[in-house]
C-alpha cells in the first residue's frame, strides 16, 4: 500500500520536488538527501483496513484518515510550509572525536 501512496505523492509537484523516504512503514519527505535528512511536512501511512492516514507525527493520523491515497496526499500538500526550494545535500555526518585527537584531549594542535 505504501507504493500506491508513493505514486499518489509523485503526482503532486510540491511533493515531487522533495526527497521521499520510507521509515517505519510510512512515507515521509525531506528537503535534504541522506545521510542527514531534514524532514518536512506530514507523514503518510497506508493502513491495513485500506484507508490512508496523514499526520504531523510518526504514524499518527492526526490530520485525518482518507479513503484514497490521493486524498491523504492532497491533505499533506496543504500542510507543507511555503517557500520550499529544491532538495539539497545535507551536511555530512561528523565522526565522533577519537580519544587520541587533540580535540578529545582538550588541547590545541
Amino acid at each position: 500500500m505504501v507504493d500506491l501512496s508513493r505514486e499518489a505523492a509523485h503526482a503532486e509537484p510540491a511533493l515531487r520536488a522533495l526527497y521521499p523516504f520510507t521509515s517505519h512503514w510510512a512515507l515521509r519527505f525531506s528537503t535534504t538527501v541522506r545521510p542527514r535528512l531534514t524532514v518536512v511536512g506530514p507523514c503518510l501511512t497506508a493502513n491495513g483496513d485500506g484507508t490512508y492516514g496523514a499526520g504531523m507525527g510518526l504514524m499518527t493520523p492526526d490530520l485525518g484518515l482518507f479513503a484514497t491515497a490521493h486524498e491523504a496526499v492532497a491533505k499533506a500538500v496543504r500542510q507543507l510550509p511555503s517557500g520550499l526550494g529544491p532538495i539539497a545535500l545535507g551536511p555530512p555526518l561528523q565522526p565522533p572525536p577519537s580519544e587520541t585527537s587533540p580535540q578529545a584531549k582538550g588541547t590545541l594542535a
